[in-house]
C-alpha cells in the first residue's frame, strides 16, 4: 500500500527519478516545450512550477536553490530573465499539458508540456479580479 507516499515512481528508483526530473526541467526551461510521457509530464509540472515561483523572487538565495535543481547554468539565467518576470502577476499554473496520443514503439501515452505564452499570461486573470474590474467599469 502507498499510504501517504506522494508522487509517481515512473519505474525508477529515487536517484534516477531525481536526475530524470532535473533533465526534463532543464530541457523544458531551455526549449519552452517538450514531448514526453503523460506520467513524466504530470510529475514535471509540479517540479517546474516550484522553480518558476522561486524565479519570481529573483534574489541570490532563490538563484542558488534553483541552480541545485537545474543542470545548465544558461537555463537558470533564462528562468530568471524570461519566465520569472513573465509570470510575476500570475499566482500559479505556468505550464500546460496537451495530450498527443500514443507512442508508436510501446503505445505509451504521450503529451506535450509547455509554458504559457506571453498573451495568455496577461489576459488570464483570477475570476475575482475580473469581477471587480467589470464592476468598476460600470
Amino acid at each position: 500500500m502507498r499510504h501517504r507516499i506522494a508522487g509517481r515512481r515512473i519505474g525508477r528508483n529515487s536517484s534516477h527519478k531525481k536526475a530524470n526530473l532535473r533533465n526534463l526541467a532543464t530541457s523544458l526551461i531551455q526549449h519552452g516545450r517538450i514531448r514526453t510521457t503523460d506520467a513524466k509530464a504530470k510529475e514535471l509540472r509540479s517540479y517546474v512550477e516550484k522553480l518558476v515561483t522561486m524565479a519570481k523572487r529573483d534574489d541570490l538565495h532563490s538563484r542558488r536553490l534553483v541552480a541545485r535543481k537545474v543542470f545548465n547554468r544558461s537555463a537558470v539565467v533564462k528562468l530568471f530573465a524570461d519566465y520569472g518576470p513573465r509570470f510575476m502577476e500570475r499566482p500559479g499554473g505556468y505550464t500546460r499539458i496537451i495530450k498527443e496520443g500514443y507512442r508508436a514503439g510501446d503505445a505509451a501515452p504521450v503529451s506535450i508540456i509547455e509554458f504559457l505564452g506571453e498573451d495568455e499570461t496577461l489576459k488570464t486573470a483570477s475570476p475575482k479580479k475580473a469581477k471587480t474590474e467589470a464592476a468598476e467599469e460600470e
